[in-house]
């Protein structure tokens, strides 16, 4: 796969998001923003979540036997108040941004995972857990995209900002496929008329920190259930222009015929009998609307 260097060494404050999308990852034509294998994208077809998704995430090979996997749709009335979860601490430091690139089914963005200058800590995890990369996932209308629900309410996309357990684990591989390896922060993406702040991992995270637990799986092959998923409540507010910028890259490689990267997410899956424990008290009619 092509990568591109992201020039985001030092001073990074005038790069909004729209910008991270079109000028810091190239144009429609670039060559490096496209896989350099095409990746089949099935038509959209009826304007149902599950009916527009990626072969990808069809395939029987992508939904193996198990007992955590993820997303899964949050409902109120499951989750629990747990008091003993802390909030959860993030340090994340633009230096150690390395470059973009088209994995074939999304767009990613990775990290000098070496030292421990981007991480996580607190909230569910017994260890810091470094950052090794963040993506997106989103759909062809703003119906649906993300790929965790919300009392069956859809986002239009999602963030996913992965960190492995460099305490017990040696590196990002070993990490991925043991136990406690992982731990996944996921940010929904609503519509606003505001665009989002400068190119910063932390800009991407909402104001208000409260959040979901639960243990869960990788949501791409090879969907290894090692991740401790957190799942902030409240989304990030991006423009519409921004999140059209997402749906100009393409899976298709240069000399196919272009077919757009949009519903790249995994379906939803059964809760099980896992627990989804949350760091704010759940009032007893639900979200406010």
């Amino acid at each position: 796969m092509l990568r591109a260097p992201l020039s985001c060494r030092g001073h990074v404050t005038s790069s909004a998001f729209s910008g991270l999308v079109r000028q810091r990852w190239g144009t429609l034509r670039g060559h490096w923003l496209r896989p350099e294998r095409w990746c089949v994208q099935a038509p959209c077809g009826p304007r149902r979540r599950n009916n527009a998704v990626h072969p990808l995430w069809k395939d029987p090979a992508s939904s193996p036997g198990g007992t955590r996997p993820s997303p899964i749709n949050i409902r109120w009335r499951d989750s629990v108040y747990d008091p003993r979860l802390q909030p959860l601490s993030v340090s994340y430091d633009a230096a150690s941004c390395l470059h973009v690139w088209n994995t074939g089914y999304l767009l990613q963005v990775e990290f000098d995972d070496s030292t421990d200058w981007s991480g996580i800590s607190g909230g569910p995890l017994e260890n810091p857990y470094r950052l090794k990369q963040f993506h997106f996932h989103w759909g062809a209308v703003d119906e649906w995209g993300s790929e965790h629900t919300v009392e069956d309410h859809a986002y239009p996309a999602e963030l996913h900002l992965v960190h492995w357990n460099a305490v017990k684990y040696q590196n990002y591989r070993e990490a991925a496929t043991g136990e406690h390896g992982l731990a996944v922060i996921g940010v929904f993406l609503k519509d606003s008329r505001a665009a989002l702040g400068p190119f910063q991992p932390s800009c991407l995270l909402p104001t208000c920190r409260d959040y979901w637990t639960y243990p869960g799986s990788l949501t791409t092959p090879p969907l290894s259930e090692s991740v401790t998923w957190i799942i902030y409540k409240k989304p990030i507010e991006v423009a519409q222009d921004q999140l059209a910028a997402f749906r100009t890259l393409l899976f298709s490689a240069l000399g196919e015929k272009e077919e757009a990267m949009v519903n790249n997410y995994r379906p939803l899956q059964p809760l099980m009998k896992r627990k989804v424990r949350s760091s704010f008290q759940t009032p007893e009619d639900g979200p406010a609307a």
